[in-house]
């Protein structure tokens, strides 16, 4: 099968740019009110391409459904039964998900804002600009048919704290590096060693994934001249793709107990600032710097590099550190990517390779505990809301945390269930993750105790002696506010989408 370029004018910007340049961001959740208007609307959308630029544009615009959108927008049955059963179901429209995920007690979808059973948003839109430039794109970008084409069901505004999110910590450090150009032969994709390079198909619907296999999705017949427009599929030419150069979009809202965060720091260091900050950098996996508290590997690491500081923040793995002295092994950024490959570290050659794969030779405890990271990497867009709150004015007052703060987390993915819902299942939020007991992620846990009675809001820390340090009685710094599931379709399956019944 002929490998087929991506063409980037029809993909949104958002998954190969991030905006990041554009410092002001406001999302808006809708319904549709008025399908006629709507489709107008969408039709003439100036949606941002990820087509390179001599200069970055100021503004930008992206667009994403969910499937009570699709439809909402008389989309066909047979065309959404093709998008994937998470997608289709939502992230709140299974009792078993919602455990899956976490969104159980404090975090359910009954309390949420937005996204829960009864109000699930049928439309995303995301409006970027630089400083000073956001408000009156806003203005541009509606039109004279927002008002009467959408219900605004949620506007979720955001804040530019300089790439540092609520708890103090730099964000955004560790991004996997998509293979755009499709260099790596997925035929032969055996990964002893962590790399983060990843397989376009991981994150762009309609090419081959870490497995060399085509992520299921909506092809057509372009029967009558319908779905002309759209790109063919590269797995089955004599069909249409719908989502060729899409992705699904998981947003979160996440709202960031700061004052907890640090007061409960505070606590356990009996007040001492250096003990403090330790046992922080301690439970998020980094220092506030965003510098990791491994040292960088002597060797490479495919897809970092090659600045040094890329090197420096993202150059190691957790090889030498096999016990958590240095990063413990339930920390949050060890959680959310665990940097192993495909066999148990130390895995090097033929003869190596079949000792271990065969059961013989020394094994570490945890080297079979943990998936292959490459098939559960997820690409990071979120945004932070709410004003930042320095360390000492979280800890001097005993007032409740006001104004409310927090991050609007953004990820894509090609495969929800194996990428997002897995990380977030069986990586932050389980109490088993990589031998432990007891513990589920020190920032997003809920803290509920398993169905057993087990408790899930302890944190250890190992030390050089063999024995480890035990923090208990972990509170919830982190409580969900809404969410939901979309698919962001390539442009032009978005003017496709948007023309049935017009």
């Amino acid at each position: 099968m002929q490998k087929s370029s991506i063409d980037y004018s029809d993909v949104q910007g958002l998954v190969r740019f991030a905006h990041n340049g554009m410092t002001e961001a406001c999302f808006f959740l809708l319904t549709i009110e008025n399908l006629s208007a709507a489709r107008s609307w969408l039709t003439a959308a100036p949606v941002t391409s990820a087509a390179g630029l001599d200069h970055p544009p100021p503004t930008a615009l992206q667009v994403a459904f969910s499937s009570a959108g699709l439809r909402a927008m008389s989309v066909p049955a047979g065309i959404i039964d093709g998008f994937s059963a998470e997608f289709i179901a939502g992230m709140s429209g299974d009792p078993a998900r919602s455990r899956r995920l976490g969104d159980v007690g404090a975090n359910a979808p009954a309390g949420w804002r937005w996204g829960g059973p009864e109000n699930v948003p049928h439309l995303l839109v995301m409006l970027y600009g630089e400083k000073g430039r956001l408000a009156e794109w806003t203005e541009s970008v509606k039109g004279a048919l927002w008002n009467s084409a959408f219900r605004v069901l949620a506007t979720l505004s955001t804040s530019n704290l300089g790439g540092v999110e609520q708890f103090g910590f730099v964000d955004g450090v560790s991004q996997p590096q998509i293979d755009w150009d499709r260099r790596r032969n997925l035929e032969k994709s055996d990964q002893l060693k962590y790399g983060n390079l990843v397989a376009l198909g991981e994150f762009i619907l309609g090419f081959p994934n870490e497995y060399a296999k085509y992520t299921d999705r909506p092809l057509i017949d372009p029967g009558d001249g319908a779905g002309t427009e759209l790109p063919r599929a590269e797995d089955n030419p004599d069909k249409r793709d719908v989502g060729r150069n899409g992705t699904y979009l998981v947003l979160r809202q996440l709202q960031q107990d700061v004052r907890a965060f640090w007061q409960f720091m505070d606590r356990q260091a009996d007040s001492d600032s250096q003990h403090r900050l330790e046992l922080a950098e301690a439970m998020v996996g980094r220092r506030k710097s965003g510098e990791p508290l491994i040292v960088a590997s002597g060797g490479r690491i495919a897809g970092v590099g090659p600045n040094p500081n890329d090197v420096k923040l993202n150059g190691f793995t957790y090889e030498s550190d096999a016990d958590g002295i240095r990063c413990p092994l339930g920390a949050h950024v060890r959680r959310a990517n665990p940097r192993n490959g495909d066999m148990p570290y130390g895995t090097s050659g033929l003869l190596s390779w079949l000792v271990r794969t065969l059961g013989f030779g020394s094994k570490h405890i945890h080297d079979d505990l943990i998936a292959s990271v490459r098939f559960h990497r997820i690409l990071r867009r979120g945004r932070e809301y709410g004003p930042p709150l320095p360390v000492e004015q979280a800890i001097a007052s005993a007032r409740p945390d006001e104004p409310e703060r927090g991050l609007n987390f953004i990820c894509l993915n090609a495969n929800i269930e194996r990428q997002f819902e897995f990380v977030q299942n069986a990586w932050i939020m389980s109490a088993k993750f990589d031998g432990l007991d007891g513990e589920s992620d020190p920032l997003l846990g809920n803290r509920l105790p398993l169905s057993g009675g087990s408790l899930t809001n302890m944190f250890n820390l190992p030390q050089e002696n063999g024995l480890r340090r035990r923090v208990s009685g972990l509170p919830q710094f982190v409580r969900m506010r809404g969410g939901a599931y979309f698919f962001m379709p390539g442009i032009r399956a978005l003017r496709y989408l948007a023309s049935f019944g017009s």
